[in-house]
């Protein structure tokens, strides 16, 4: 389907009764209150579930300044970073014990491949993603447009439910995680 931030506000604004936007600096009240929701919602939808077309994973580069405490190293993390979902070294993607402050990661390895949640391009979406976004930014345009509550709730309830639909496509995307090590499994021998 491949559509564009304002195609998506715009179904969005279109769902709640509103008028479609051509740009988010038109000068109405529309396209202001989707300019300034549209970024965060994104983000946080993107940050709320491991999505795989949003997955990534990366070699960090070391920074000169080492952590204050904890950890001895710190790494850069990419400009298109939302959530770190794990960190490994040595051609594997978990296993570091690590943290996030400041924009870096600290760990003690002197590697780190990070697979990472990140922000892609808008057209580079699936449908299902899509349909997920416009229904959140229908319900969260609701009051600001409309300035009823009521209908926000129920606006919210659909976008729950498409949460949850789109999660279940997701899921089905990738092999399914197992057990690798495992203290009861290998007790039996």
């Amino acid at each position: 389907m491949a559509l564009s931030d304002i195609a998506l506000a715009s179904r969005a604004l279109i769902r709640i009764g509103a008028a479609p936007i051509t740009s988010f600096s038109d000068g109405t009240a529309e396209s202001e209150i989707a300019g300034a929701l549209f970024g965060p919602v994104r983000d946080a939808l993107l940050s709320a579930y491991s999505w795989s077309f949003a997955t990534g994973q990366l070699a960090l580069t070391e920074l000169s300044t080492p952590p204050l405490a904890d950890f001895n190293k710190s790494f850069q993390l990419p400009g298109d970073f939302l959530r770190a979902m794990s960190a490994g070294a040595g051609g594997k993607g978990r296993g570091l014990s690590f943290r996030i402050a400041r924009n870096a990661l600290h760990t003690n390895s002197s590697e780190v491949l990070l697979t990472y949640i990140f922000r892609p391009e808008e057209e580079e979406f699936p449908p299902y993603f899509d349909a997920m976004l416009i229904a959140r930014l229908a319900a969260e345009f609701t009051i600001p447009i409309t300035e009823n509550t009521s209908r926000a709730e129920a606006m919210f309830r659909l976008a729950e439910i498409e949460f949850g639909r789109a999660r279940q496509t997701d899921a089905q995307q990738d092999t399914p995680g197992r057990l690798e090590d495992f203290s009861l499994i290998n007790a039996r021998g």
